[in-house]
């Protein structure tokens, strides 16, 4: 008669005698175990377990799997590798015994996995109760110690980013300041040049109006005084070309 059961989150076909290798177990070698999620046995199929039915087997020993290699490369993240190795904890049964029926009843140690915590007790010892007790008391007087320091800490973290904040804004304003301040006498000395060469030029324009105007009067002198000189010339020319007849005709009558 064959079975099939579940344990460790996989599904064996297994018969009486058989070894086989299951998800770890909380049992030590020489223990016997048995497994209480059969799904079928023989010709009867559960919905989905069979009620009663089980398989009882004795472990041999705590073993290990063969080992896997997990390679991982990301050549579009600058072509990083990782290699992992593992090995997955396994335990070596031998089957003994198949029940169709009564496997409740046998008193035989439930095949659990290692990762199984059973439930705590519905009762504890007086010891117990008070420690735990004193325990949750310490706690909440922790957690509200905490909770007061709490406002405290951020209240003294928020001060801290404002002054630091403060900090960066003077500073900030300072810089800016100084700037400003470098911009303006720049400015200013810029100004200060331009209007020197323009009046360096204005009197230069001065200057050469000046002579202009000199060399103009000078012009003008000069030939006012040519005209004059012209004038009179011709003023004592004709004179003497009035006296001449005159002496010409007293001549004549003498």
């Amino acid at each position: 008669m064959f079975a099939v059961i579940r344990t460790g989150g996989k599904q064996y076909t297994v018969r009486a005698g058989d070894a086989l290798r299951v998800e770890k177990l909380q049992a030590e070698a020489g223990e016997a175990v048995q497994f209480n999620e059969v799904l079928v046995v023989g010709d009867t199929v559960g919905a989905p377990l069979v009620r009663g039915a089980a398989v009882q087997a004795t472990v041999l020993d705590q073993v290990k799997g063969d080992k896997v290699i997990h390679f991982v490369r990301r050549r579009r993240k600058h072509s990083s590798k990782r290699t992992k190795g593992h090995r997955q904890q396994l335990t070596l049964v031998r089957v003994t015994a198949i029940l169709a029926s009564g496997g409740e009843a046998t008193g035989v140690r439930a095949a659990l996995g290692a990762a199984f915590r059973a439930p705590a007790a519905a009762t504890a010892p007086a010891a117990v109760l008070s420690g735990a007790a004193a325990t949750v008391a310490a706690t909440e007087a922790a957690t509200v110690a905490e909770a007061t320091k709490a406002p405290r800490r951020r209240a003294a973290k928020v001060v801290e980013a404002v002054a630091d904040r403060l900090e960066d804004a003077v500073e900030s304003v300072r810089d800016r300041a100084e700037d400003v301040a470098e911009a303006v006498a720049d400015r200013v000395e810029d100004v200060a040049e331009r209007v020197e060469d323009a009046a360096s030029g204005l009197g230069k324009v001065a200057l050469g109006a000046a002579a202009a105007v000199g060399v103009a009067a000078v012009a003008a002198a000069a030939v006012l005084a040519g005209t004059g000189a012209k004038a009179s010339g011709e003023a004592s020319d004709g004179a003497g070309d009035d006296d001449t007849p005159a002496a010409d005709d007293a001549a004549t009558k003498e």
